[in-house]
């Protein structure tokens, strides 16, 4: 091995996390508690409270206008119809008062005749005892327009699914530090804007960008985490990121309990990631992005600076000439500028390529379908989004647990077919049981955020550091798409009530044989070109965490 690639040997491969990348987990940790937050955010300004028609105010009161007109339940019946449970229809109000309603217990269903009813032309009245405003309220997404709400879901996540794509390859080019600020400043500006969105539209369109800069955020964000960490310690860094990004469900019931406005909500989730913004200029440029872009000074640089904050002193081999001598070996025979064609160009890349997508979109597939139900438990939402976000935890740390000792390639398969089977399982409790359900769908959500968290250091040991970023754009864009496709799949219920269910088990069991042909990467470099992810395959060469080249076994492929 060269002088120079024991510069990242020497400062990175070490057996002990030194100061820099101890400081530098933390700091990209941090705003991982921030990403449920935005994932899953419509949880609670999307919420429909109660509502019914808005009485015509000249019926009601002999006045004009939309100002809301405060009745009681009991005079309220003279011009709501009531369906079940003496609830009041939400979609429907008498043409005419009903006086002959007043005082008696009369249900009415929209089936009954006699009686003519029209729309809620006059708008509705909401019920503020849970939440005091969500954009439900705000633009009448109900009755004929309640699927409006899933609709700016579904233009949050296509955002996430471009920005995946989109940010993973802009960061292979330009750098993964200069992505990760630009995301960071994305979100935080534009999600404040959202807040005051005059319209619709335009908050679907600002919802839409948020996205975009989430789904950098989080693949550049743990990506420039992993390639300053030392080998032994990539499992360790990356399920503490996914550890927060579970406690982030959590702080997201706390802001949503305390905030019930879904304007201040908003600003209190964005916010913060113009604080992320400021402090992510302390954080240096990954040394390996700059090594294979031929950027030596720069290298060079960065390198001289953590070997500063950890307290040691470069050899006087390290210097500039022996770092453009690696560059221009490791460059030898290889694209200068690799495409995202080339994560299906050779045998071993489009292999390694085509079984993370389908690894991706198992884990991912069940797992926003489940987060996004909380409603249909009939428990307080506050409550079922902190047990989700509780239970998730230990499923994580159990996850990097198997990481650490039985290795990235059986944790992973094994985590899908544990959920898939939970999922399945849930088919078999009786109706009268829902907290049983509830059990086995948070434990089924908790393994399957073990998988994603898998998946995210799986596929950043898999790739190269040329690609790194690509790839794992490119698989973060499957695990979304698999979140898009997943609400479409629950509209089957309305023909077969437990086909979904089906599908969502059986998907994850099905799609993880892919795993069986990945090769192991515990106590693996990283590799940094696609010739050594090639070598590794047809000669089963690898480099230790020591920066030897050793030789697997041909079982492990």
């Amino acid at each position: 091995m060269s002088h120079s690639a024991m510069a990242f040997v020497d400062l990175i491969e070490k057996d002990r996390m030194g100061l820099f990348q101890i400081l530098q987990a933390v700091l990209l940790a941090i705003p991982l508690t921030m990403v449920g937050s935005q994932n899953f955010m419509q949880i609670f300004s999307a919420a429909t409270p109660e509502h019914h028609c808005r009485p015509a105010t000249n019926i009601s009161s002999g006045t004009s206008g939309s100002t809301p007109i405060n009745l009681t339940k009991e005079l309220l019946r003279v011009f709501i119809p009531t369906a079940k449970h003496q609830k009041f229809e939400s979609c429907l109000r008498f043409t005419s008062p009903q006086w002959h309603l007043l005082g008696t217990n009369t249900t009415w269903s929209t089936g009954d005749l006699g009686i003519d009813t029209e729309a809620c032309h006059n708008g509705w009245e909401y019920d503020q005892s849970v939440f005091s405003s969500t954009i439900v309220t705000q633009w009448d997404l109900v009755c004929n327009r309640k699927s409006w709400k899933e609709f700016a879901q579904s233009i949050y996540m296509a955002g996430v699914l471009v920005g995946a794509f989109g940010f993973g390859a802009l960061a292979d080019r330009f750098g993964r530090r200069t992505i990760l600020l630009w995301c960071f400043l994305q979100i935080g500006a534009l999600g404040v804007a959202a807040a005051f969105s005059p319209n619709f539209s335009t908050y679907c369109v600002f919802r839409f960008l948020s996205g975009m800069g989430v789904a950098g955020f989080i693949i550049n964000d743990i990506s420039l985490s992993v390639e300053w960490t030392p080998t032994k310690f990539r499992a360790l860094v990356l399920s503490s990121a996914s550890w927060c990004a579970s406690l982030s469900q959590i702080v997201l019931a706390g802001l949503a309990y305390g905030i019930r406005d879904w304007h201040w909500l908003q600003i209190a989730i964005s916010l913060p990631y113009l604080l992320f913004f400021l402090w992510t200029w302390w954080l240096p440029e990954s040394a390996r992005w700059h090594m294979m872009n031929n950027k030596p000074e720069l290298a060079l640089r960065d390198l001289l600076r953590v070997a500063r904050i950890n307290g040691k002193v470069l050899g006087d081999h390290i210097n500039l000439e022996t770092l453009k001598a690696e560059i221009q070996k490791g460059t030898s025979g290889g694209s200068a500028r690799p495409t995202p064609l080339d994560l299906f160009r050779t045998p071993a890349m489009c292999r390694i390529t085509c079984c993370l997508t389908l690894v991706w979109i198992s884990s991912s597939f069940a797992f926003f379908a489940l987060a996004m139900d909380v409603h249909k438990f009939g428990i307080n939402i506050y409550l079922v989004q902190v047990i989700f976000g509780v239970v998730e935890i230990p499923a994580r740390v159990l996850g990097y647990l198997s990481t650490t000792y039985m290795g990235r390639r059986f944790t992973q398969a094994f985590c899908l077919l544990a959920a898939g089977v939970l999922v399945l399982s849930s088919l078999a409790v009786p109706e009268d049981m829902p907290t049983l359900v509830m059990l086995l769908t948070a434990l089924g959500k908790g393994i399957l955020g073990a998988s994603i968290g898998c998946a995210y250091l799986y596929t950043l040991e898999l790739f190269p550091t040329v690609l790194r970023q690509t790839g794992v754009g490119f698989t973060n864009m499957m695990m979304r798409l698999g979140a898009v496709v997943a609400p479409l799949v629950l509209l089957v219920k309305y023909y077969i009530i437990f086909l979904p269910t089906i599908i969502f088990g059986v998907v994850p069991i099905f799609f993880g044989l892919s795993v069986l042909f990945l090769p192991e990467t515990l106590n693996v470099c990283l590799p940094d070109s696609i010739i050594q992810v090639e070598n590794r395959a047809t000669s089963n060469l690898i480099l230790n965490k020591d920066g030897n080249e050793v030789i697997l076994k041909k079982t492990q492929f």
